[in-house]
């Protein structure tokens, strides 16, 4: 138990510290606006990883279930 509230006290102070750290943009980005191809990039790519992943475990839970 004193293990999980200090690992959650740990998780609590780098949370309330992160924003101080980590800047979302540079102050002399053009007009004020985020990047939003990087991430957006990355969630996609994610996104088809996932659904591949999903469609093969399907496939392969239907060639089990045939078999027997």
């Amino acid at each position: 138990m004193k293990k999980l509230l200090t690992i959650g006290i740990l998780i609590d102070i780098v949370i309330l510290l992160l924003p101080a750290v980590a800047h979302a943009q540079p102050p002399d980005f053009p007009n004020g606006s985020a990047p939003v191809d990087g991430g957006l990039s990355l969630l996609l790519a994610g996104g088809i990883g996932y659904g591949i992943r999903k469609i093969r475990e399907k496939n392969e839970n239907n060639k089990q279930q045939n078999k027997t």
